[in-house]
């Protein structure tokens, strides 16, 4: 049995810290990041796929920092989800990282400028690209 999603209830000391939102099919890998970046002082929550993805993101009234996003799982992949987000203005402001295995990735459906995490990661890099995205400018802090 799959663990639920992981939400993250921002609390009044929380809210100037950067929250992600975790999307892969695979529950250790959501486990792991999720505790690993609790470490590093982000906000975490999680799903187990696209479509738990967008209910989670419609119905929370804060949005995350930044969503890393995995492409291959079931229900609904990580390229239905990239389509969704395009079509709804406030989910396409929310920047995104990919993180994949990098089997079959069809770099013409994710669009430009999306930076791509491979799996295994490389912790280092993914906080420095989440606090990157994270960021008012775009830059690391």
């Amino acid at each position: 049995m799959a663990a639920p999603p992981r939400s993250a209830a921002l609390s009044p000391q929380s809210v100037n810290r950067k929250s992600v939102l975790i999307v892969d099919d695979d529950v250790d890998i959501r486990e792991i990041l999720a505790e690993t970046l609790e470490e590093k002082g982000f906000d975490v929550s999680t799903a187990a796929n696209g479509l738990d993805a967008l209910r989670i993101l419609r119905d929370e009234r804060v949005r995350p920092s930044v969503i890393l996003l995995d492409l291959m799982m079931p229900i609904m992949d990580g390229y239905g989800f990239l389509e969704q987000r395009r079509r709804d203005p406030a989910l396409a402001s929310i920047p995104l990282a990919i993180v994949t295995a990098g089997h079959g990735v069809d770099r013409t459906r994710l669009g430009e400028g999306l930076q791509i995490i491979p799996k295994p990661f490389d912790l280092p890099r993914l906080v420095g690209v989440l606090h990157t995205l994270g960021s008012e400018d775009g830059q690391p802090e």
